[in-house]
């Protein structure tokens, strides 16, 4: 064989002795390369659990990796990798400088694979663009998320966010721990019940657990009792964007009863306004705010339930401190439990009982909003997955693309 062949595919490889290239073969009709590698005999051999010099003991069968194309040829290499006899940690096969362990992949191949798949629009095409199936891009997706997990920091995280997203039919869910600042998701769990819950804040250590500062979440009694149980000291802060969910689903439970009470009348005074009801006025064209004017102004019951949900807004000012947002909450609260309108009483009812929580909000200014975000995020993984049967396999893609690790493979410069 060219030797100067040989010289070229180890210098790629970034091969060092005591590793070799025995011989390169070249299928031009398969487009495939396939690199032979050899170990050199007089060499010394280490353990590769415990680092010590040990003699040799066989060759294990003959094991293959894939490796980075070779101008669009499919490129393999393989080896017979010696195994050792230590006298402490037994039987074991050598590490290999450019593959990790169990990998069938080297790490050049691996940390290409990584880059592609998270540009990817989707699984699909990074698996077409990388010649590999589906459960091979997830065996390269779950050991990298395995990396991210063990080499990531939590020290610096003080505000975390609790939520839930649905994960397949059938009222089926998972539930997220986000790191609120780092803008990333610490932890994804099945279920979204209290013992789901612990197990979230189970992903942080117990020391950093101690110096969280602030949990946004909703009013999910499993999520506040779990928090409260790992970490104490936080305070929890219901997140404005669910308390504006719950008043604007009283508005529009009003707004239907009212419509139908005025169809059977022969009146199609709120007929297709549904959506003039849900927009901040800001956000209204002109032509919507000519009806959205006449229409606020009337003696609706709608009307009413509307002005109480958008004056609840000033509730989240930045110029209120605690004592003034309870002395506001008390007048709105008046003015709501006096409306008459039974899903309007019903929603104000429950912030009162969640007050407390909701007065937080004044001492530590964070909200869901980036939960929410991440939310987005996780629907287009799922929307381009057309859904996961599994629920590890919806962990590691959430973990892989929202969780900011370091995904990259040990040595992947070799």
């Amino acid at each position: 064989m060219d030797h100067s062949l040989q010289d070229h595919y180890r210098k790629l490889l970034g091969l060092e002795e005591p590793w070799e290239v025995k011989e390169v073969d070249l299928d031009l009709a398969g487009q495939r390369v396939e690199i032979e590698l050899i170990h050199g005999k007089d060499r010394s051999l280490k353990c590769p659990e415990c680092g010590q010099a040990c003699p040799g003991y066989d060759e294990a069968p003959e094991r293959r990796w894939r490796h980075l194309d070779t101008m669009r040829f499919e490129t393999v290499l393989r080896a017979r990798v010696p195994r050792v006899d230590c006298p402490e940690c037994g039987v074991n096969t050598v590490a290999v400088p450019w593959a990790g362990k169990h990998s069938r992949f080297t790490l050049l191949f691996e940390a290409f694979a990584i880059e592609v798949i998270s540009a990817a629009a989707n699984l699909s095409k990074a698996c077409a663009l990388l010649n590999i199936d589906w459960d091979t891009a997830q065996r390269i997706m779950e050991r990298a998320v395995e990396r991210g997990l063990r080499r990531r920091g939590l020290e610096a995280v003080r505000y975390v966010g609790v939520d839930e997203k649905s994960f397949r039919k059938g009222h089926r869910y998972v539930s997220t721990l986000n790191d609120l600042e780092g803008g990333r998701v610490i932890e994804v769990v099945e279920g979204r019940d209290e013992q789901s819950a612990r197990k979230l804040w189970e992903s942080l250590p117990e020391a950093q657990r101690e110096k969280i500062e602030g949990v946004a979440l909703d009013m999910w009694q499993p999520f506040m009792a779990a928090a409260r149980e790992a970490s104490p000291q936080a305070a929890l802060v219901h997140d404005r964007f669910h308390v504006s969910k719950h008043l604007n689903d009283a508005l529009d439970q009003v707004r239907r009863r009212e419509h139908k009470e005025l169809t059977r009348q022969g009146d199609d005074t709120l007929k297709g306004s549904r959506y003039l009801w849900s927009y901040a006025e800001e956000n209204l064209s002109d032509a919507q705010w000519e009806r959205f004017e006449a229409l606020k102004d009337a003696e609706l019951k709608t009307s009413r339930a509307w002005a109480i949900k958008e004056c609840f807004r000033w509730f989240w000012e930045p110029h209120h401190g605690r004592d003034s947002a309870a002395k506001y909450f008390k007048q709105w609260y008046g003015w709501a439990a006096r409306s008459r309108l039974t899903p309007v009483k019903k929603v104000a009812r429950m912030l009162k009982r969640h007050l407390e929580e909701l007065l937080n909000w004044c001492d530590h200014r964070i909200t869901n909003a980036v939960s929410e975000g991440l939310n987005s995020r996780i629907q287009s993984i799922k929307s381009a997955a057309r859904g996961f049967h599994h629920f590890e396999s919806y962990r590691v893609r959430i973990l892989f693309h929202c969780g900011k690790l370091d995904l990259a493979p040990d040595f992947a410069t070799h």
